[in-house]
């Protein structure tokens, strides 16, 4: 007779932009393998410090490939697991019920726009490829002064929603979660700064071939379909 492997108790660092797809994603893994999955989400500068500073986690899902490179460089991840799952875009938001007329980013820097959203631009991927981008179109010195940095991109999100600031610059896949905000300007793929979300195995962990496992199931078919929905490009 052969038993089969307990159940494990999984902990995902991972992006905040990620939430509503993993949570997703997770419950129907867990139904599927019987292993639970706990989600520690926000940005992914803050949840690679906590890795580097020994934070009890079995797999990390970033949203920008530089927290990754530096937990790869210390010997932190598995190397051999880490893949580039993701991709996403820029929207430029503003309250569902506002008036602002913006039909570009450089409208950004005008008088009619006085406080903008941004994750973090100086630590926070969805922050540093916003200000990249103001940058690339040389409205990054009109408007730093009137930035308003929040600790993660959902939070920049929760900024416009609430009519805190006149406009922010999330991800697309935040904006379409909200029916609070609207999205007056994308930014296309190729015009924006390289986005990508990747993902690994934490070295330290103790449940090394279950986090194998999830990191397997995260980059089959059955969860690109619930990435893609949430508005994912998904990179095979």
């Amino acid at each position: 007779m052969c038993c089969a492997a307990p159940a494990a108790e999984l902990t995902v660092f991972a992006a905040a932009s990620l939430s509503d797809a993993l949570k997703e994603i997770g419950a129907a893994y867990a139904k599927q393998a019987g292993d639970r999955i706990i989600f520690n989400l926000g940005g992914s500068s803050t949840l690679a410090r906590q890795i580097e500073q020994g934070a009890p986690a079995d797999l990390f899902f970033s949203a920008d490939e530089a927290g990754m490179d530096a937990l790869e460089k210390q010997g932190l991840i598995l190397k051999e697991t880490r893949k580039s799952r993701l991709s996403n875009s820029l929207v430029i938001v503003v309250a569902a019920d506002s008036r602002l007329r913006i039909l570009s980013a450089r409208d950004l820097a005008g008088k009619q726009v006085e406080r903008i959203a941004l994750a973090d631009p100086q630590s926070v991927p969805a922050g540093i490829y916003s200000r990249k981008y103001l940058e690339k179109l040389k409205l990054w010195p009109a408007v730093a002064r009137k930035v308003v940095p929040t600790e993660n991109v959902r939070a920049a999100l929760a900024a416009v929603e609430a009519g805190n600031v006149e406009a922010g610059m999330v991800y697309k896949t935040d904006a379409a979660i909200s029916k609070r905000v609207r999205v007056v300007c994308e930014v296309k793929a190729e015009e924006g700064p390289p986005i990508s979300y990747p993902m690994a195995v934490v070295k330290e962990s103790g449940r090394i071939e279950s986090a194998k496992r999830f990191l397997r199931y995260l980059d089959a078919g059955e969860a690109g379909r619930v990435f893609e929905k949430y508005g994912f490009v998904v990179r095979e």
